[in-house]
């Protein structure tokens, strides 16, 4: 039986619709566009129930067929979310309150879907979190109450069933994946105390000893907590907003990992700067960090926290694992030109290099064949659209937005996991009529005044690092194996010359008529003292100025002299030749 074909929902000024996914592409039969500018779309986590606020009503429908299933009369609605099962519908509207209502209405409505009927409501004045989380089987559903965490279970929100109070808690995400379920919470420090990460499994919150694991640090006013797919360990991204040494604008981030079993890590990161994304693979054992002053680093890291590939720096600064985890996209969005890198992540070979400008949306389709990009208001206003692409790197379908509309968002329909298997990767570009947009090669800016001159080691304004595997050798050993070649074979002439005799050479005076005198072999000196002393200190000058261009490709900014000396490193192997041979 073949795979079905996922739709992509698309909202903006012209209304609603959904679009058949790759390779028709065409509006989806089943469904009526709406033509009402819709606040807010919906898909539920298997992808069968659609939903949507028109303006007047939310309405959800059967995505297969397009039947009706509620019509709720909500026109305030601005989010609205499904439970894991679809048995459950969230709908939150901003809070307000007047003089004959001062304590104005309930703005959240958790509604049960099979009867339209109202299953309970909730004051929810913040944005952030607004919505219940859930666990995959709707066992157990999570809100944060005034510090404190309240459970419900089998969506019940008459009675909860338990409680777990943290001072100042404020971030909280449930694991995926089966029974028993796992929660992680974040407590911000105060009055010099550390911030913290701790790891409960449900219902055991008796006290902090009861959690699997705690992780505490400084630096953080903010966290972001990501679980993997096994449930088995969370990737925590502490920011801080500003970096009191002034190195950064973003602030300063670092990233925490901790695990289910009571381990705790900090990710050593090899590049100084911000941490722009994190991702876990689908597969659970490993994840990949973009981060780094510009430009960026990217690397995939192991559960034991050790780097496994590298795939040096670029303009970038997102990842996108397929749904499959065979294949893995960095992207640079946002204040960047747009370019994507496609990598094989078996065999860390990259597929290919298309770019998608003013790009301000991406995300994999489940068939992890095709993405989608788009350019969204209210971000960019201007060339508003979106476009379906194949990995490849070609262009399936585009739509630009008519002049005067705008896009406001682009949804692919979600699937079961294992509804779609990973295919073999295609390195060819997919057929296409509208082509590929492969990057052409960037010239790097340069100054005026360095124009029309010889690039130098001084003169690069940043230094562009390429992948592990496309290296000569280990980082950075390029120009060290090339300079221990030429050594060698220094040192090789050297030794030859000196153990041989030269049958043309002018005889000395006829007192001394002994044997030519042999150079000792006992050490490589050449028999000059003040020579041997010049070709050490031509050594130890290049000995340094190797460790230099070692700190330069690391990211460490060096001194004008330090610079300097790197460019007297040609003149100063000539100099070592001329010695060592003699000339």
């Amino acid at each position: 039986m073949a795979p079905p074909i996922p739709v992509l929902a698309v909202r903006g000024s012209q209304g609603t619709l959904l679009l058949s996914g790759p390779p028709k592409c065409e509006e989806y039969s089943s469904f009526q566009r709406d033509n009402a500018k819709s606040r807010v779309v919906a898909f539920s986590k298997d992808g069968s129930l659609f939903g949507w606020c028109s303006g007047d009503k939310v309405n959800v429908v059967r995505v297969a067929d397009g039947a009706l299933v509620q019509s709720l009369d909500l026109p305030k609605t601005a989010l609205l979310e499904f439970s894991p099962l679809g048995s459950v519908l969230a709908t939150w509207q901003p809070y307000s309150k007047t003089q004959d209502n001062p304590q104005g209405d309930p703005n959240l409505q958790l509604w049960e879907l099979k009867t339209g009927t109202c299953l309970k409501t909730f004051y929810q004045k913040k944005v952030q979190g607004w919505c219940p989380n859930w666990s995959d089987d709707e066992g157990i559903a999570v809100r944060n109450v005034n510090n404190e965490l309240h459970f419900f279970e089998n969506n019940d929100f008459n009675t909860i069933a338990n409680k777990l109070h943290l001072q100042k808690v404020s971030e909280f995400v449930l694991s995926p994946g089966p029974q028993p379920c796992k929660v992680a919470v974040y407590v911000p420090g105060s009055k010099g105390a550390p911030s913290f990460v701790r790891l409960y499994q449900y219902p055991n919150f008796a006290d902090p000893t009861s959690a699997l694991a705690n992780k505490s640090f400084f630096k953080s006013d903010r966290v972001t907590m990501l679980w993997n797919n096994k449930a088995t360990a969370v990737l925590v991204t502490a920011s801080v907003e500003v970096d009191k040494t002034g190195a950064s604008y973003y602030g300063e981030q670092t990233l925490h990992y901790l695990a289910i079993n009571g381990e705790s890590a900090v990710v050593q990161l090899s590049k100084n700067g911000p941490i722009y994304d994190v991702a876990w693979s689908p597969s659970s054992t490993e994840f990949c960090v973009v981060y780094g002053f510009m430009p960026a680093k990217a690397t995939i890291f192991n559960l034991k926290c050790d780097a496994v590939f590298d795939f040096g720096t670029g303009p970038r600064n997102a990842a996108f694992y397929s749904p499959q985890g065979h294949i893995l996209v960095l992207a640079g969005f946002g204040n960047l030109r747009g370019q994507m890198e496609v990598w094989d992540v078996k065999k860390y070979k990259q597929v290919s290099k298309p770019q998608a400008p003013d790009s301000t949306y991406f995300s994999w389709c489940p068939d992890g064949e095709h993405i989608v990009t788009a350019t969204c208001s209210p971000r960019l206003r201007v060339s508003n659209g979106y476009k379906i692409w194949h990995y490849t790197g070609t262009v399936l379908h585009k739509a630009a937005s008519p002049e005067g509309s705008e896009l406001w968002e682009v949804l692919w329909q979600p699937f079961p996991e294992g509804t779609f298997a990973a295919k073999p990767v295609k390195y060819q570009a997919a057929p296409s009529e509208l082509g590929s947009t492969e990057a052409k090669p960037a010239q790097a800016y340069r100054p005026p005044a360095l124009r029309n001159k010889p690039a130098t080691a001084s003169s690069k304004l940043h230094e562009e690092e390429p992948p592990q595997n496309m290296k000569p050798s280990a980082a950075g050993d390029k120009q060290l194996s090339k300079t221990a070649l030429k050594n060698q074979k220094k040192r090789e002439a050297k030794k030859a010359a000196k153990q041989e005799t030269k049958p043309d050479a002018p005889q000395p005076e006829p007192a001394s008529t002994g044997p030519a005198p042999v150079a000792s072999t006992t050490t490589p000196t050449c028999g000059d003292p003040e020579t041997d002393k010049k070709i050490k200190n031509l050594k130890k000058k290049l000995k340094a100025i190797e460790q230099l261009k070692e700190q330069q490709a690391s990211g460490k900014p060096l001194e004008k002299n330090q610079l300097e000396k790197i460019q007297k490193e040609a003149q100063l192997l000539q100099e070592l030749e001329d010695l060592a041979l003699g000339v």
